[in-house]
Order: C-alpha cells, then structure tokens, then sequence
C-alpha cells in the first residue's frame, strides 16, 4: 500500500487526506462556513497609513481590513525608490496616501484577533511553477537535488519567461520537458493577463482572483507519479478530477476511482477516527511512549515522554529510541494539525553527542517533507529544540473548535458549525445502515441554526441530498457538542411527534427571549419546538395568551389574544 489520496466531497464541506502505508501523512478541510481568502487578489483601497509601524491597513471589501508591511511594497515602487527600500531611506507614507487603490494578494488568513496579511508580490501558482507577474528572477524548490537537472530546468525557465516574469519552478516539474512546462506557464500568464484586465473595470474594494479551491489544489500539488491512487465520492468531482489530469497528466488519470460504497468514505478508511484523535493533547506511539502537544498565545510546545515504554536495553537506548520516533510523529503531526508559528520541542535529555545528532537529522528529514516551509534552528542552551513553521491560515484545531463558552476559555467545544457537520456525518452513516424517511433531532439552537440556514435553506438543501425529513427540535439545555435522535421512522409518525401544535390552538407562553432577526416577534417554546409571538419582542419574561396562526417544520407563529 503506497501514497493514497482520499477525497469526501460531503454536503458543505471537502476534505481530502494524504495517506502513506495507510496513516494519515496530510489533511485539508474545506467549508462553505469559513470563506477562506489566502491567494486571493484584490483591488484594496488604503483606509490607514501607520508611519509607527511602517504599515497600512488596506479596505478589501470584508470585515476585517488586511494589514501591509512596507517589506511588501516592492511592487509599487520605481527604480529610485527602489534603491532607498533596500537601503531603508524611505518612509511608507511616500507611497501611500488614505483613500489610494492599490492590487494586493492575501498571504495569510485572519488569526485569532489579527486581520489578514496582504502584499503587493503578486504570486500565481500552477503544477510546475509560481509566476511572480512583478520580478524576473527564477528560483527552484531546494527539493529538486540532482544538479544537472536544475540546471536544465533553470535553462528552460528562462528561455520561456524571456526576462519578463519571474518564477519559482515546483517540485512538480523535475522529469518535465519543455513543450509541457511551457503549457503550464502559458496558463499562468493568461490568468494574470485575465487579472490585469479585470483589475481595470473594478472599483475598490473588489475580488480580482479567486484562490484555486481544495480540489484543484489537491490535483495541483499532490497528484505525481507516486501516487497510487485518488479515490471520491462525489461522481461529479470524480470526472472534474479526471478531465483536469487529461490536460495536465494523462498518464494519471487512470489512478482515480469512484468510490460508490454505502459506508460513508473517510469512516471507510478509518480516516474518520484518525481525525477525531487530532483534537487530542495527548499523542501515543507505537513503543508506549507519548507526546504532548499544547498551545500558547505565543507558542507550541511540545513534550516527549516514555510512557510505558521500558526498553529493551539500558536507559538511554530507551530515550533514543523514543525520541527517534517521537521525532517521525511531530512531523506528522505538524502537517495534519497544520500547526504554525514558533515551536518547541521538549525531546528526553539524551547524554550522547551523536543521538543528539540523528533525532535531529530524522525530524529535519521529515520535516522536508512538508510542503509548508519550515525552519528547524536546532538545539538551545536548555537543551530544547527551537523550529518555525509557516502560518498561513487557522490549524485544524482552530478551525473546528472555538472558545468554550462554558468555562470562559479555559478549554475548546466544538463550534456550531463543525457539530452540525458531524450531525450530518453521523446522518449519512446511518442511513447508510438503516431505512427510514424521517429523522426526528434536538440539538442546541445554535447548532439548529446552523442546520436550518436562513430561512430554512440550508434544511430544504440538506434534506434534498440525504431523501430525508428532517425536523429539529432546539434544547439549550443540551452541551452543544450534544444532539439526541428522539426519533427516526415513517414520515406519518415522525410528523405528529415533531410538531407539537396545531393552527387555532391556544396557549398560555413564558416569552423567553427577543428574535434577534426581527426584535418585534417574541421567542417561546414547547417541548423545544419555537414559537415566534408577533408583537411580543418586548415582553421578555411575561406570560401571555396566544393563539397559534401558521406552522412550519422547524417553529410556528402565533399573535397575542390576551
């Protein structure tokens, strides 16, 4: 079993998985909650120019501005000033004024309280090279070893840019000859000239270029030669993916297949399980020893320890040997989570000079073969490893977690958005086992929100891609990484347990809260089932008499009679 890539094209969201001898070696998540902007260009206006901290903050058209270091103005800069940026003679507030519309490109996401980070190097990738539109210099991936070969392919580079761009030739590209990295190139350039056109008839602040997304990045970066096979479930995806490798490498299109099980894919693969263990502090390998993975403001840390490992041997050969293979599963684990910033690496105290020395080479080796860039800085006086890893966007665990609001920050939950995908997950599968027409949920109204959608699209779609009546039933009781089946059947009996009322009824409410969409309409329930009260948004905490006008499957309206 070699390197394998497995693709779930589930309902909002995509995610695919690098294996390696069947373990997970990557992950990427994509979800239609989470607009994910990193790549993208845009027309920016300049809101604030920061003389202090020689930045500016630019308007991209979303909430948060994006904040650009006078490092990456080189762009907009002529020749003379040019020569004073790299002599630091220049301020930023001769370059930009408020108000001012400039190109900018995202290089990393909103962090945490942090805005985006834009520049204006503008950078496009493709299979074999990353056009720089606004440099001439050519560069090669360091992974790229054999001499000759860089040679060849720098060669090739600059005959082909002709002086006018600069690139970095990708990993992709060793073995490729020039009529097929000339192709690549030439798409390259049409995107940009595409962008040039189409920054001219836009006003700021506006989308110019939209980053490739999951699965033209996967086909982009991962799909090589010593891939084994690409398996999706998603029949329209699978022949995306094939119709894209017929342009690109049709030597590989025969290495992707349809997956059409009943068992839902990653649960399949036991990808699933495997992810839901990346949440966890604790890190078991495979000898009994353990790592220890926490995260500060500031900060990774990460613990090594034997656990129950003993050895065979003497003591030190124990540690070594832990540490070799704590060394393998950092990596890794740096990947998965997609861990970024600085880290530290608390690896057993080893006496001998030359353990030292290969822990060290083991984890600089795995560690090349991520595709984020990293820096190992070795060893500091305490005996700690120090290493940076590039941050881009949010880890794993950001993405999928939030702030507790139960214990104030002391720990994580699940955000509303990630439980109402494992909802829809755990749904899957169980239709997959079992038949039935209806499904009846309570779940936190956070996470019902989340299912429901404005307006109730998000249901209407959900339901539409599983055949399935869905009704919801909200209890703020419940934790909200929490959700019961109270029941699941026929659509005849699922619907007079559901729905509590019947129009023309009347009842005495506790109005519990203000609709926050419309402050007019108070909020009561019934066994969890949502009653909206016309006219009653300012009667918190009043009991009144209603009558119940219209019902649907997630809430009913009523109008006060009393």
């Amino acid at each position: 079993m070699g390197r394998q890539i497995i693709i779930n094209s589930g309902i909002r969201e995509k995610r695919a998985a690098v294996l390696e001898e069947g373990q997970i070696e990557d992950v990427f998540i994509e979800q239609d909650i989470y607009d994910q902007i990193a790549g993208n260009i845009y027309r920016g206006k300049v809101k604030d120019v920061l003389p202090g901290m020689q930045a500016a903050f630019i308007d991209i058209g979303i909430e948060r501005n994006a904040f650009l270091h006078i490092n990456d103005l080189y762009p907009l800069l002529d020749d003379e000033k040019r020569e004073l940026w790299k002599n630091n003679k220049f301020a930023i507030q001769e370059i930009l004024k408020p108000g001012q519309e400039i190109m900018v490109q995202i290089i990393k996401e909103s962090i945490g309280s942090k805005g985006p980070k834009a520049t204006c190097k503008v950078s496009i990738p493709g299979r074999y090279f990353v056009l720089m539109p606004f440099e001439t210099r050519i560069s090669i991936s360091r992974k790229i070893t054999d001499v000759q070969e860089r040679e060849k392919l720098k060669a090739i580079a600059n005959e082909l840019t002709e002086n006018q761009y600069g690139v970095i030739i990708r990993t992709n590209s060793a073995g490729k000859e020039k009529d097929e990295l000339k192709k690549d190139l030439d798409y390259l350039i049409q995107i940009w000239k595409s962008v040039l056109n189409d920054y001219q008839g836009l006003k700021a602040p506006s989308l110019v270029y939209q980053h490739a997304g999951l699965i033209i990045q996967v086909v982009r970066d991962y799909i090589s030669a010593d891939i084994e096979k690409v398996v999706i479930d998603d029949e329209k995806e699978y022949e995306y993916i094939v119709n894209i490798l017929e342009k690109l490498a049709p030597n590989l299109k025969n290495r992707v297949f349809l997956y059409e099980g009943d068992i839902p894919l990653f649960v399949n693969y036991n990808i699933e399980k495997e992810l839901a263990k990346v949440l966890n502090r604790k890190v078991w390998l495979n000898s009994g020893g353990y790592i220890i993975i926490d995260k500060t403001e500031a900060l990774v840390s990460i613990d090594v320890n034997t656990g129950k490992y003993t050895g065979k041997k003497n003591l030190q050969e124990t540690v070594f040997r832990t540490n070799l293979e704590a060394a393998k599963e950092i990596a890794r684990q740096l990947r998965i989570r997609d861990i970024g910033g600085i880290i530290i690496i608390d690896f057993i105290d080893m006496e001998l000079k030359e353990h030292q020395d290969k822990v060290l080479e083991v984890l600089e080796r795995e560690l090349s073969k991520d595709k984020t860039r990293t820096a190992l800085l070795g060893l500091t006086k305490l005996g700690l490893v120090e290493m940076t890893r590039k941050k881009v966007r949010e880890g794993f665990s950001e993405l999928i977690q939030k702030e507790c609001p139960y214990c104030h920050g002391s720990g994580m939950v699940i955000t509303e958005s990630s439980m109402a995908l494992k909802i829809i997950r755990d749904l899957t599968e169980l239709i997959a086992r079992e038949k039935f027409s209806a499904v009846l949920l309570e779940v936190h109204p956070r996470v019902a929100a989340v299912l429901i959608g404005a307006g109730g699209d998000k249901l209407k779609e959900l339901e539409e891609e599983l055949n399935l009546d869905i009704y919801i039933s909200g209890n703020d009781e419940l934790h909200i990484e929490e959700y019961n089946i109270i029941n699941r059947g026929s659509k005849e009996e699922l619907i007079k347990l559901a729905l509590p009322v019947r129009e023309g009824e009347e009842y005495e409410l506790l109005i519990e809260d203000r609709q926050l969409n419309n402050p007019d309409f108070g909020v009561s329930r019934i066994n969890g089932y949502i009653i909206l009260i016309e006219g009653a948004g300012n009667k918190v905490g009043k009991i009144l008499k209603v009558r119940i006008t219209e019902i649907s499957r997630t809430y009913a309206r009523a109008e006060i009679i009393g």
